[in-house]
């Protein structure tokens, strides 16, 4: 239950997902062995997901955005009112087990060397996602300008991290110029920067349904949307001649696809899929040029 000294504050960015949102804050609601605290931060959604939340969550603080201003600049928002030794960041499209946070804590509680970790993330049918990489976008080309790093894991998924509030705090928050996408990559490489690991805590559960925020953005545009925060990251990480590098690599690749699609489309059983694969390698070329 809430605490005035919290244990963990949850902090969550809502846009448009009023239904999962709910499911999310009832599931938070259910946790047990930790005190808590909960900060719902919402970016102008047009589905009510404010109301949902002064309704049926009166407990939450509450702060609404009048324009979405991207998930790290409103996940900043809400640290200033944050008491928690740590900090958790989660998705509204996922549900906690009702003792995850207790085990995320205890494994920070366990592990000073480490400044950020991730749960065990599952999808809705129960299998496991895929939230841990030991690599950065671009690392072939990249990675010897980051130096040697504290840890082996690179980065864990942003749809649910825990960190020392007090390293969040010296970090300043997110990168806002990350407006969606990247910022989860960004965030732990400054947080291994300051001499801290990642971690993965396999024992901490919580289910993700993914995407959902994104449901009506065309497969191209998003496409668009991540290639331009990966070149962000680039630029703020790698210098300029492995960026060149990197986009020299991934224009060859995408060249390639498009003529071979090209040639087997006459042949292809499902052209629209096709298509929608030309447009997608298309954006590829187009920001890969820069």
């Amino acid at each position: 239950m809430a605490a005035e000294t919290p244990d963990i504050s949850v902090v969550v960015v809502s846009y448009n997902t009023a239904g999962l949102l709910a499911a999310c804050l009832e599931s938070v609601q259910a946790t047990e062995g930790v005190s808590y605290e909960v900060a719902v931060v919402d970016n102008a959604s047009k589905d009510g997901s404010p109301e949902v939340v002064r309704k049926r969550f009166p407990w939450a603080r509450l702060i609404v955005n009048q324009i979405n201003r991207g998930f790290g600049a409103a996940n900043n928002q809400a640290l200033p009112g944050c008491a928690g030794k740590y900090i958790v960041l989660l998705n509204p499209d996922t549900t906690v087990e009702p003792d995850s946070f207790r085990k995320m804590a205890a494994f920070m509680d366990g592990h000073p060397e480490t400044g950020l970790a991730g749960p065990m993330v599952l999808n809705p049918d129960g299998t496991r996602q895929d939230t841990v990489s030991f690599r950065y976008p671009g690392h072939r080309h990249g990675a010897a300008d980051l130096g040697r790093l504290p840890g082996e894991i690179a980065c864990v998924l942003g749809a649910c991290q825990i960190v020392r509030a007090s390293l969040l705090r010296d970090l300043g928050g997110f990168d806002e110029d990350f407006f969606l996408y990247g910022e989860d990559q960004d965030l732990c490489l400054r947080v291994r920067k300051l001499g801290f690991e990642i971690g993965f805590i396999r024992d901490a559960v919580i289910m993700h349904h993914g995407g959902q925020s994104e449901i009506d953005t065309q497969p191209a545009e998003l496409v668009r949307k991540k290639l331009r925060a990966e070149y962000l990251f680039y630029r703020k990480h790698y210098r300029a001649e492995s960026i060149r590098r990197i986009r020299n690599a991934q224009r060859l690749r995408a060249l390639w696809r498009i003529l071979s699609i090209r040639m087997l489309l006459p042949v292809t059983a499902d052209r629209t899929a096709a298509l929608r694969k030309l447009e997608r390698y298309r954006v590829v070329m187009e920001e890969a040029a820069g």
